[in-house]
């Protein structure tokens, strides 16, 4: 049995979270670009993480969370922007605002933690 992942879980999660909203902004509101550059950002953190779990070396597991960790700032820096532009409302985009920052958090301390490991 495969050892529970819990940065891996949720942020897949939250990438289905991402991929609904960004139908519903495309598909109701006709908004196409924040719409689309949340898309990319929300899913690229779990498709990172998935990367880092099949990194080559412990350098290359801290690079690919570090993307990871990127990609969850834009995402929340464009969930902020909607949010204050008026593209989404303060319940939903706070919601996924706390999300993304939980998920955050949560990478920081896997690199943080990875870090300390290469240290003699």
């Amino acid at each position: 049995m495969e050892k529970e992942n819990i940065v891996r879980e949720r942020s897949f999660r939250f990438a289905v979270k991402v991929v609904a909203l960004s139908r519903t902004l495309s598909e109701e509101r006709k908004e196409f670009v924040l719409s689309r550059q949340l898309l990319r950002s929300g899913t690229s953190i779990g498709a990172n993480i998935r990367e880092a779990d099949n990194a080559e070396s412990k350098a290359d597991f801290i690079h690919k969370m570090s993307v990871a960790q990127k990609e969850c700032d834009e995402t929340i820096y464009w969930l902020e922007l909607m949010n204050a532009s008026g593209i989404i409302s303060g319940t939903s985009s706070t919601e996924l605002v706390d999300d993304a920052a939980e998920i955050l958090r949560i990478i920081k301390r896997i690199i943080i933690t990875a870090k300390a490991s290469l240290r003699p």
